[in-house]
């Protein structure tokens, strides 16, 4: 169990940004014998093939085809989201006052925003540059590979006010220091020039870019006893591995596995890449026109298929038990949470609930449920996002965590390995 989880530590770390995570999941596919196929292609797929694609370089579909009559047998998906709160990085972003060199940054989804102050912070992403098709400029992925970056809190004797509560403003007080510098020149296209130094590239053929902030130290497991990880990007780089290693380790299994990363779950889903997109149709669509299918025996493939997304869940809290609800009690390695809202945030029901706790019981893997309390408005998945798009039966659970969108969440080993043991029966079946 300690090494899945310290092998997660690195992968979260190594990942960067959503389009490294891409990119270090695409290379794991690889590394086992899984063939990149691309969109603007023909797909032809062979039995017991294996295949993935990229989209928008910040999600990932990948596939394996099984044994058994498709349209019996159906489509086992998990879905998660490669994607984290943070900071984006806005277009000519170098301010210079007092001194001091900061970069202009706005805010990518829902984070916790004190828990990235006094920290050592990098940049990484993308960047697009010329090429000889203009409709088809080149990716780079670029990083910043050293700790350049600081917030710097206030002083408690400016700020009197900070440990009674204190509102951070978005616009001033979460922007980022890079550097210390004495005059407009230096400024000028400082980032731009940093990061075609760092990355062998020329200014002149940098397009645009796509950069977000990163914490630059690693996560660690804490614990007496080593129980619990502390890292980045556990939400949700946390289901994305345990589905990539529950879908490599599946064997003898019948219909087709497949294994769903979407990306923008954090601001709502709703782009090309995300889950509120047709991706996840069209891919199993074409990949059922690719095994001789019709329309309607697609269809009924679909109807026979199911579908678990994978997301975070709130552990109760050691010192704000009554944030939690008052009976269904989540613990870090108290077992895989099943989520349940009555306003169908989750897509769970009785249904697809009973589905999955057979599949637990009989891989012997402990599971508790998760409720928001009933006068708190809880967060969303792509669970009911998806179903708007497929109507098939589908079920939300995840890991029991504790600081959910802090630069550093909380999660407990055994539960880990439970949700990747979990992957791997749900797709071995």
């Amino acid at each position: 169990m300690k090494k899945l989880a310290k092998d997660f530590i690195e992968f979260s770390h190594s990942s960067k940004s959503v389009f490294h995570a891409v990119e270090n999941t695409a290379k794991i596919l690889s590394s086992k014998g899984f063939k990149e196929i691309f969109e603007t292609e023909k797909w032809e797929l062979e039995k017991d093939g294996k295949y993935f694609f990229k989209k928008n370089n910040s999600a990932l579909m990948a596939f394996t085809i099984g044994s058994g009559n498709l349209q019996e047998k159906g489509f086992k998906i998990t879905g998660n989201h490669t994607d984290t709160p943070g900071f984006r990085i806005k277009p000519s972003p170098e301010m210079l006052e007092n001194g001091y060199l900061r970069l202009n940054t706005e805010v990518y989804g829902g984070p916790i925003l004190n828990t990235w102050l006094d920290r050592p912070l990098s940049i990484a992403g993308r960047v697009v540059v010329k090429s000889k098709n203009i409709f088809q400029p080149k990716t780079v992925l670029v990083n910043i590979n050293k700790p350049c970056l600081i917030i710097p809190n206030l002083a408690i004797h400016q700020n009197r006010e900070v440990n009674t509560g204190f509102e951070l403003n978005k616009q001033n007080d979460t922007l980022p220091v890079l550097s210390l510098v004495n005059n407009e020149l230096e400024k000028k296209n400082f980032l731009l020039k940093l990061i075609a130094k760092e990355n062998n590239l020329k200014v002149e053929d940098i397009l645009d870019f796509d950069l977000f902030l990163y914490e630059f130290e690693k996560g660690t497991l804490v614990g007496l006893e080593e129980e619990m990880i502390s890292a980045q990007k556990i939400d949700n780089l946390g289901s994305l591995f345990s589905g990539l290693h529950g879908l490599l380790e599946a064997t003898d299994f019948s219909g087709i596995n497949v294994l769903a990363c979407f990306d923008n779950e954090e601001v709502g889903s709703s782009t090309k890449q995300g889950a509120d997109s047709n991706m996840l149709l069209n891919t199993l669509e074409r990949i059922s026109i690719s095994q001789g299918l019709s329309r309607e025996e697609f269809l009924r493939t679909l109807s026979s298929s199911f579908m678990m997304s994978v997301d975070g869940a709130h552990a109760i809290h050691p010192a704000q038990s009554q944030k939690t609800d008052p009976i269904l009690k989540p613990k870090m390695n108290g077992g895989i949470a099943l989520k349940v809202n009555a306003n169908q945030s989750y897509t769970s029901d009785a249904q697809s609930l009973s589905v999955v706790k057979q599949i637990l019981e009989n891989n012997e893997i402990p599971y508790q449920y998760f409720v928001n309390r009933s006068d708190m408005r809880g967060g969303s998945t792509i669970g009911p996002i998806s179903s708007t798009h497929l109507d098939i039966n589908s079920v939300d659970l995840g890991l029991a965590m504790i600081g959910m969108h802090s630069i550093r969440e909380l999660c407990g080993v055994e539960d880990f390995a439970n949700l990747k043991k979990l992957i791997k029966g749900f797709y071995s079946l």
